[in-house]
């Protein structure tokens, strides 16, 4: 029989400690898959991170916005911004806002470049297998997401 109370503190970090286990090299896997299987070989997980963020918001954004969206540096996604424009994937707009910071907009080809890459992901995805249900993957996501939200960002204070 499953017993589906909730874990008391001692039982449940080691148990969430195993799928944070898991995660990174998952993680890793997929990042050199997405980064050896991308078109012209250059589709680095950075500037997918950056082209996907773009085609979830449906607009141009700043390297701030983007920045804080993803968790990320301005540094790191002003680098990976210069590779995707080099690429052809984004392009630089006016930003009427602020003078200083354009704006970053996705191209055909950017858009083009991660549709494919996540329909090969996705083909990729679905034959894993396992006979998971919906139910499974609902329970998996709230877990995760109950986890990304319980760790505090670095140099900020426990919120516990």
């Amino acid at each position: 029989m499953v017993d589906n109370s909730p874990l008391p503190p001692e039982q449940l970090g080691p148990r969430l400690a195993e799928i944070y286990a898991v995660l990174g090299p998952l993680y890793r896997k997929v990042a050199q898959l997405v980064e050896h299987e991308s078109p012209r070989g250059g589709l680095s997980i950075g500037v997918r991170a950056v082209l996907e963020r773009l085609e979830m918001a449906g607009t141009a954004e700043t390297v701030p916005q983007i920045a804080r969206t993803l968790e990320l540096s301005r540094q790191f996604v002003q680098r990976m911004v210069n590779d995707a424009l080099a690429q052809g994937y984004v392009a630089l707009k006016p930003n009427p806002a602020h003078r200083r910071s354009s704006l970053v907009a996705l191209t055909d080809t950017g858009l083009a470049a991660i549709n494919a890459l996540q329909r090969r992901e996705h083909e990729t995805m679905g034959r894993v297998g396992g006979d998971l249900t919906d139910s499974d993957l609902r329970t998996t996501l709230r877990v995760l997401r109950h986890m990304l939200d319980a760790v505090p960002d670095p140099g900020t204070e426990d919120p516990h």
